[in-house]
């Protein structure tokens, strides 16, 4: 059901937006001594290395990003290396460069502030090279990190009323936004940043898809609950954003909905 009451969307807006004021009065300085990690970190649980050299698509950049990336007729499927290419190039480390405190790791997109507060889930049937699961992605290292084991792509189409492109993929990854990440610097504009910041990186994510010959899809509305608790994320730190279901299978109905207890 469409949302009508945008009262609260307008206050944010008018609150948050930029003015002559605004930006010569705002006495906000960075506290560097805490200063948010570049990335989301699972310390103690099972990771899948990702390979690090996939071969290129010899598909031109302005050709994939025009190109047609809705589902063909038939079955496709990506594998292990087609995961790590489109993670990769939506999220990963391409260049690292030394400051007096510290170092930066750019990513593939574009961020305000160099902040990356977008992570990335991926949640999969059986696909080549990879179990079922529900897997976080880490570019520090290019890794999944394995939180569920098993098939939960049910949970995906119940949380996003039977949608058929997410009913068919046989992956969808998640985008989620961190709040502090990015509050650290910009403050109450952090939720205007997500929808720039997580638009540059679907902006990448969609081109590679393309370039790939992948069928993909952005999906926005859905419970944000049931995916909030699939990827048991507290939401009062970090919440989901958008699903992108990536390739088609020709089932004839997706997976029964699992249990999803809490992964603490």
């Amino acid at each position: 059901m469409k949302n009508r009451d945008i009262d609260a969307a307008l206050k944010y807006h008018q609150g948050t937006k930029h003015s002559y004021l605004s930006v010569h009065n705002n006495r906000h300085v960075l506290d560097w001594a805490n200063q948010p990690l570049p990335f989301k970190i699972y310390p103690d649980i099972e990771r899948i290395a990702l390979p690090r050299d996939v071969p290129q698509t010899g598909v031109a950049a302005l050709a994939a990003i025009s190109a047609d990336v809705r589902a063909p007729s038939g079955d496709a499927v990506p594998d292990l290396q087609d995961l790590a290419r489109i993670l990769f190039f939506s999220a990963g480390i391409t260049k690292q460069r030394k400051y007096t405190g510290g170092e930066i790791y750019f990513r593939a997109a574009a961020c305000t502030g160099a902040l990356y507060e977008i992570e990335l889930y991926v949640v999969t049937g059986e696909v080549r090279g990879l179990d079922a699961g529900v897997y976080h992605f880490n570019p520090a290292d290019m890794s999944l990190a394995v939180l569920r084991k098993g098939d939960f792509r049910g949970n995906l189409v119940q949380a996003s009323p039977m949608d058929p492109a997410v009913a068919h993929a046989p992956a969808t990854i998640l985008c989620s936004g961190t709040y502090w990440r990015n509050a650290w610097k910009y403050q109450a504009r952090t939720y205007r940043h997500f929808g720039w910041d997580n638009g540059t990186l679907l902006a990448n994510m969609l081109a590679i898809c393309a370039a790939s010959t992948l069928p993909a899809d952005i999906t926005l509305g859905f419970v944000d609950d049931e995916i909030n608790r699939l990827l048991d994320l507290d939401t009062r730190r970090e919440v989901s954003l958008c699903m992108v279901p990536v390739g088609k299978t020709s089932e004839n109905s997706p997976p029964q909905p699992r249990e999803v207890p809490p992964l603490g």
